[in-house]
């Protein structure tokens, strides 16, 4: 059966926060960046940042997992933020106790690699936040943006629903934080791809789960953390992909891996996310990112269409790699009204 999933405790002004990196240390490489973060969770949200000693080392699955038990032990810290993500953190896994995070479920905030960790609270029966790394939203220049500033706000304090509007304007190109000019630059912005609903014929409010479809597909081959899949019924499954950029076929091949599990059945709504198509180490043409994007809807489609063809499938939604970026419910409530186009988040 499904855990009883228990949604984290919101949190007051002045709450202490551990800010940790469970996967890739890079406040070790930028630590302008990762200063920037942090005072902005102080000055802008009013929270108290806690720093553990791999926040800003480089370290072993070991030491990483100590600081999260040591995070979730401690009664004063109130909530848990990822720095970033990374590739590792799927070897972090296999040292936590799950004991001090079932006794003060705290809220967890991350995604990309972190996919990891909020699957694993999913697993052991507590639910988190997919989105929100300190040094990629709250470390710009150009300050926090509405989206990422209104749902964190939600999933901290005001709780409540949320809707999660289109935008009409994203950006996805980068900044090199290893040089200091591009530390107060900013990046264009181009008109928003929008949203495609697919089969939008039917209501669904269920918890969510999924997140990056490359950690996931992950996660599927270690089949440590994966629980029968009749316990994801009826869930509204989270994807989203990386800058790293799967091709159309791998994310077919990974999506496939899926169903041929039982999985992809499961779920009676899907939320895409806006698909990364450029990245600082591989820059590519506006037209090809619009065209790395229909191929990978396509890919999607055909995926389902295989396994589940009656799931409704919204795509363009804007959680993950994308920028802006919604803060969304990991195993709490999502509402996914196919008639009237609306999401809204429950926080």
């Amino acid at each position: 059966m499904r855990p009883d999933l228990t949604p984290p405790p919101k949190l007051s002004p002045g709450d202490r926060v551990a800010v940790l990196s469970p996967s890739f240390a890079a406040p070790a490489e930028f630590p302008a960046v990762h200063e920037r973060g942090v005072r902005r969770l102080r000055d802008e949200f009013g929270l108290e940042p806690v720093e553990f000693p791999t926040t800003r080392r480089h370290s072993s699955p070991q030491e990483r997992a100590a600081d999260l038990m040591a995070a979730y032990a401690d009664p004063g810290i109130r909530a848990v933020f990822a720095t970033i993500g990374g590739d590792d953190q799927i070897t972090v896994l296999r040292h936590l106790d799950p004991v001090p995070f079932r006794a003060d479920p705290k809220p967890f905030f991350g995604y990309s690699d972190n996919t990891n960790l909020l699957n694993w609270l999913w697993h052991h029966g507590v639910a988190g936040y997919h989105g929100m790394s300190t040094m990629v939203f709250l470390s710009r220049a150009s300050g926090v943006g509405p989206e990422i500033s209104a749902s964190l706000r939600a999933a901290v304090f005001d709780g409540g629903d949320l809707e999660i509007t289109p935008v009409e304007e994203f950006r996805e190109e980068e900044l090199d934080w290893a040089d200091p000019v591009d530390l107060t630059g900013t990046v264009p912005s181009y008109p928003s791809p929008g949203r495609m609903w697919h089969r939008p014929h039917r209501v669904v409010t269920a918890p969510t789960w999924g997140g990056n479809l490359e950690i996931l597909h992950w996660t599927l081959a270690a089949n440590r953390w994966v629980r029968p899949v009749e316990d994801y019924a009826g869930c509204v499954l989270l994807l989203e992909t990386s800058e790293e950029m799967p091709s159309a076929t791998e994310v077919f091949r990974m999506l496939r891996d899926f169903g041929e599990r039982g999985l992809l059945e499961q779920f009676p709504a899907v939320l895409i996310g806006t698909a990364k198509a450029t990245s600082l180490f591989d820059v590519r043409p506006v037209d090809e990112r619009a065209a790395y994007r229909k191929e990978q809807r396509e890919a999607v489609l055909k995926a389902f269409a295989a396994y589940h063809p009656e799931a409704m499938i919204v795509f363009g939604v804007d959680f993950g790699h994308t920028d802006p970026q919604w803060v969304l419910p990991y195993g709490g409530k999502i509402t996914v009204d196919g008639p009237a186009h609306r999401i809204t988040a429950h926080y």
